[in-house]
């Protein structure tokens, strides 16, 4: 193999913080993973990230936005939604009550993602969710990182 040669590849999606980019970043996502079987997984989890930085954070205010990545390599997908903070705390699960109509989205890409991992900062918050392929590398779960 050529030494500058990588199986990872990543790319990247800014969105200004309207509802609307949410379904824009879902079929951004749907056009990079087209061939993966993980593809309905990774709109679900880009879906629910989006639409969380835009109700909970800086990012749906006047002039907001939120950054998406996707890196994609043999083993994993890693799906990363960067926030513009305004918020106290990072984001963390909500264990709410069936009636609830709202505080489920976190809960929810922890169940399907094999790993979770919320970034915290003085800017925002990074929650990247990783997809392997192979299920059996990773446990499921929240991680926090300073």
């Amino acid at each position: 193999m050529h030494e500058y040669t990588s199986t990872i590849r990543v790319w990247g999606l800014t969105c200004p913080g309207f509802p609307e980019e949410v379904s824009r970043a879902r079929r951004w996502t749907r056009d990079i993973l087209r061939d993966s079987p993980l593809v309905e997984d990774a709109e679900l989890i880009v879906s629910e990230l989006s639409a969380n930085a835009i109700l909970h954070t800086a990012s749906g205010h006047q002039s907001g936005s939120f950054s998406l990545a996707v890196e994609v390599s043999p083993q994993m997908v890693a799906l990363s939604v960067t926030d513009d903070g305004g918020t106290r705390t990072a984001p963390k699960v909500e264990h709410q009550d069936e009636e609830a109509e709202h505080g489920r989205g976190l809960g929810m890409v922890s169940a399907i993602a094999h790993r979770v991992v919320v970034h915290d900062s003085d800017k925002g918050h990074t929650v990247t969710a990783e997809l392997f392929t192979d299920a059996t590398d990773a446990g499921r779960g929240v991680q926090p990182c300073g």
